[in-house]
């Protein structure tokens, strides 16, 4: 059974940006060899991480949605994990990301309401 994932991935910044596509690519063909499909990969290109990762301050970011099965994405994640080029990888469901999504806006809607009362007592 398929499902739709999105995948992060932060690169090392060490790499061309121009190599990043060619990549992921190399990676992604391990959905695409199993008959899942890869519906979009999103380049966000170099960022500042929030923490160092492996002593680095900076990192290329990378957003994939594709549809796959769960063996497939083990795979993957597995495999992206032995690459020294990638810092760190992140798969969710995309239900479970829509829903983490949904949480953190509802929590800032409260956070929010909870400020403009405060502030008219």
């Amino acid at each position: 059974m398929t499902h739709q994932y999105e995948l992060m991935v932060i690169l090392t910044p060490e790499i061309d940006e121009r190599q990043v596509a060619p990549t992921l690519d190399k990676f992604l063909k391990v959905i695409t060899n199993d008959g899942g499909t890869v519906d979009k990969v999103d380049i966000w290109g170099k960022r500042r991480l929030a923490y160092e990762i492996q002593k680095k301050t900076e990192g290329i970011y990378a957003v994939v949605n594709f549809t796959a099965t769960s063996e497939t994405t083990q795979e993957l994640d597995r495999q992206l994990g032995l690459n020294e080029q990638i810092m760190r990888t992140k798969v969710l469901r995309a239900e479970e990301a829509q829903a983490m999504v949904a949480a953190e806006a509802k929590r800032s809607e409260e956070k929010a309401a909870r400020k403009s009362k405060a502030a008219k007592a």
